[in-house]
């Protein structure tokens, strides 16, 4: 496991577009969309101020008329005829025939203006039957809209009740006041079939534009894709450790030094160069510390074999020696062991770091872990041991002394960093593909601060040196490597009563099967001790208060063997 911390990905905020392409694609649109909004709204508003005017002017010629101060071109006073208190022309002629037969458009109005108030009008109409001007009077609410105009020559917008909208004037004049009117519809209705029509080309044209511009961005940005997918391969590299190939680089015709995503190829190119030659220069030197390493290591196995045969040749000599003496050659025979255990530690690791072929055989990971655990109970009678095997056997492609040695160091592990009385179960179970060996204990735990660290080496718990506080701190680093060396792969859980290593293993038959116990030693949890299988080595065991077996009995039988072989094997221990 690695202390590294990755950083936090950045959080996308609520609708930012994801690429720089969508990103150039939305802006260039919506430039587009404001453009063409305002070049349409200017239209409109220039075109509806235009026909306004036309109207208007249509509107007064209108009102000139009916008060009799409209003249012709030419003609210096007024040519209207007079229209008296009886509403006629000339006495023949009414209002009626000024909406029917003059040149006002069609739906025009003309309203008598007496005593302030809108008294009479007529509404000039085209029959669809004879396709001729017909006058219509108009109602009371009519005339009460249309006398709501001031009176003061301009032209106003009024909406008549059942007429709709329409520009009205006051005009007064030799004929009389009256209130004239022309509708807005045919004004209004261009006004909104330019609005249509602008509409319609906007969104055509930013359909247009999304799509070209989307095209053309693609093109533009593909070689800033490219260098982006150089990136992301190299990132996916296993940096860390390792000989690494670090031969992705950004094509050269990427690199265009004119160009702004040439540059940044480039310079992506010298960087990678230069972490390429930093990795290299990093292998070399571990490549030489793990040398070193193997080599003191394989020299030291030699000089320490001997202090060891000479201390003990002077202990059983048949000079006689003081006590002192005796007690300093036993101190020097002791830390001579431990130092063989330490360098036969270090020297595995250079060799499975050198990637040394491993034997591999099929193994069965069942009596291999009734084997350590048998050892593991001669070394700590204090704890209590249990074992949990399926039915079948759990056959791996493995290097037998190896897998042992993990085990061992797992069970020491878990003998060695917890309290007498704990209960340390190891189980066999498959997993999919997958068949996994689990040391578990319900003991204290492993320091927050140490789990993401348990499987370096020389990780420990503690800055004890002494055997009797912390270890070497090498056993876990070589789990680990042994299982990697296997193709798996072994983790821990740990909180305060329960830490679980797990080893995975592939399976070889890759069959599951349901987990089971063959013998009868079997206690309240399901799950059974050493003692039933420890049975077949020809001791039979014990049952304890608690319910669960124990294997005292077997490991008295064992004999001083598989003694030697559970203390050997704590060597390997790792300190929590």
């Amino acid at each position: 496991m690695s202390g590294r911390r990755r950083p936090h990905a950045r959080v996308r905020r609520a609708g930012q577009p994801r690429t720089l392409r969508t990103r150039l694609v939305v802006a260039s649109v919506t430039l587009i969309a404001v453009v063409c909004a305002v070049i349409g709204s200017v239209t409109t508003l220039a075109l509806r101020s235009h026909l306004y005017e036309q109207l208007d002017g249509g509107l007064h010629e209108a009102g000139k008329r009916v008060s009799g101060r409209f003249a012709p071109p030419g003609q210096g006073g007024p040519a209207a005829p007079d229209i008296g208190r009886s509403g006629r022309f000339g006495g023949e002629k009414t209002l009626s025939d000024f909406v029917t037969r003059g040149p006002q458009p069609q739906f025009t109005v003309v309203a008598r203006v007496v005593d302030g108030r809108a008294a009479e009008g007529v509404l000039g109409f085209k029959s669809t039957a004879t396709l001729q001007m017909k006058p219509k009077v108009l109602g009371g609410t009519q005339l009460t809209a249309l006398g709501s105009v001031p009176h003061d020559d301009d032209a106003h917008t009024v909406d008549v009740p059942g007429l709709g909208s329409y520009r009205v004037t006051y005009a007064h004049g030799p004929n009389g006041d009256f209130y004239v009117g022309i509708p807005t519809k045919d004004t209004d209705g261009t006004i909104s079939t330019l609005i249509l029509i602008e509409v319609s080309v906007t969104v055509a044209a930013l359909v247009a534009a999304g799509i070209a511009g989307t095209v053309i961005v693609g093109v533009a940005t593909r070689p800033l894709r490219r260098v982006a997918a150089t990136a992301g391969r190299v990132s996916e590299l296993p940096l860390h450790s390792g000989e690494v190939n670090l031969s992705e680089r950004v094509p050269e015709a990427e690199c265009d030094p004119h160009t702004e995503v040439g540059r940044v190829g480039a310079a992506l190119n010298r960087m990678l160069d230069h972490v390429h030659d930093a990795l290299h220069a990093r292998q070399r030197s571990e490549t030489r510390v793990r040398q070193f390493v193997a080599d003191a290591s394989h020299e030291l196995r030699t000089p320490l074999a001997s202090i060891r045969g000479y201390a003990e040749l002077t202990r059983r000599g048949r000079e006689q020696v003081g006590p002192d003496t005796r007690h300093a050659l036993g101190r020097i025979e002791s830390e001579a062991a431990r130092m063989t255990l330490l360098v036969e530690d270090l020297l595995l690791l250079a060799r499975l770091d050198a990637g040394r072929p491993l034997r591999f055989e099929r193994t069965d990971l069942v009596p291999l872990l009734v084997d350590t655990v048998s050892d593991a109970r001669a070394a700590g009678t204090a704890h209590t041991w249990r074992l949990d095997l399926p039915d079948e056997p759990a056959l791996v492609l493995a290097d037998a002394a190896r897998l042992q040695q993990v085990l061992v160091n797992l069970l020491a592990n878990a003998r060695t960093h917890t309290p007498p009385g704990t209960t340390v179960t190891a189980r066999v179970r498959r997993h999919g593909p997958w068949l996994c060996a689990d040391v578990e204990d319900n003991g204290p735990g492993i320091p927050a601060g140490l789990l993401p660290h348990v499987f370096e080496r020389f990780a420990r718990g503690d800055s004890a040196r002494s055997r009797a506080t912390g270890s070497t701190g090498l056993g876990l680093a070589i789990v680990r490597a042994v299982a990697a060396a296997h193709g798996g792969s072994v983790t821990v859980e740990s909180v305060p009563g329960r830490t679980a290593f797990s080893v995975r293993l592939p399976s070889l038959d890759g069959a599951a099967g349901p987990a089971g116990t063959t013998t009868d030693a079997v206690d309240a949890s399901g799950t059974w001790d050493a003692v039933g299988v420890m049975g077949a080595m020809g001791a039979p065991g014990v049952p304890d208060t608690s319910g669960a077996s124990s294997a005292s009995g077997v490991m008295g039988a064992a004999g001083p063997a598989v003694a030697a072989r559970g203390t050997a094997g704590a060597a390997g221990d790792a300190d929590r």
